[in-house]
């Protein structure tokens, strides 16, 4: 058996992408994402990451309510798993072809100010929170992280007493991330999630994980996740080179080649699994805690 420590799962448990008619298991609900997250601790995430979505119509939401509701479910049913809430809504918009390209004459921006996007965080107090150190293109769409826009919720996140899971899609952002440690922006307790073959950004192969694993401060905490038919190659792949893994709903919908996912609890199953049969132990969500938390 290795003598690294226990590999952490994190369980996505249902994003803000249209995904819910592709597959019905997507949890929409408070109720259904709260359930979804208890099962996935019961199948060996230690982390669950957790968007929220209007129950009637099942598309990405913000409202303060759904997150109170999910937090309050899953603390009231004792399970231990750490909760992690998103900050990412309130980043995309579109720019038209034609001029003008300004901002406020784009319909349906619905960007967030940096305050907005941190309140649910600032008044539940996860344990831990994402923060993308992010620009890029996601299709069509602009996904928009400005540095001051980091500093401004790092500061708040950081004042709440919640650590953070810096989000890194290509290898500027994480050097935008170390820089942002470096400069006492963001605290050293936080560590990194890196999102491989998220369209445009870095690819999920061997030698691209390798080199962004590089960039980080040395002894950082990270975990990585490949989106679609990436997802379990980047468990090997991350445990192999001493990381942590996410898995979930929110990054692929299939348990295997065509066979779509019945639940996150699956998906879990399944990574767990990959990570016994490397030889590595599982994490529970006390080990989590002392990695993560300290």
């Amino acid at each position: 058996m290795s003598k690294r420590l226990p590999v952490i799962i994190s369980c996505a448990l249902t994003g803000a992408a249209d995904t819910r008619a592709k597959n019905p298991a997507v949890p929409a609900s408070p109720q259904e994402i709260a359930d979804q997250a208890i099962d996935a601790a019961h199948a060996g995430a230690s982390v669950v990451h957790i968007h929220v979505r209007d129950p009637e119509t099942g598309k990405s939401s913000t409202k303060y309510a759904y997150y109170e509701e999910v937090v309050q479910r899953i603390r009231a049913s004792r399970c231990d798993v750490l909760i992690n809430l998103t900050t990412g809504p309130g980043t995309m918009l579109t720019v038209p072809i034609d001029a003008p390209f300004r901002v406020e004459s784009i319909p349906n921006a619905e960007l967030m100010t940096p305050s907005e996007r941190v309140a649910h965080v600032v008044r539940l107090k996860p344990d831990i929170c994402s923060l993308d150190v992010a620009t890029m293109s996601f299709g069509d769409a602009v996904f928009v992280n400005p540095a001051n826009h980091l500093r401004e919720m790092a500061a708040q996140i950081q004042a709440c007493g919640v650590t953070m899971e810096l989000e890194v899609f290509d290898f500027g952002h994480a050097r935008l991330a170390t820089h942002l440690i470096e400069t006492g922006v963001i605290p050293n307790s936080a560590y990194f999630q890196l999102c491989m073959a998220v369209p445009w950004g870095a690819p999920a192969t061997p030698t691209v994980l390798a080199e962004m694993q590089r960039l980080l401060p040395l002894g950082a905490h990270w975990s990585a996740f490949g989106v679609g038919p990436e997802q379990f190659r980047m468990v090997a792949m991350a445990a192999i080179l001493g990381g942590h893994v996410r898995v979930g709903l929110e990054d692929n919908l299939y348990v295997s080649p065509s066979k779509l996912a019945r639940d996150n609890a699956e998906l879990v199953a399944k990574a767990s699994r990959i990570i016994e049969d490397l030889g590595y132990q599982v994490a529970s969500p006390d080990n989590a805690r002392k990695s993560l938390l300290g």
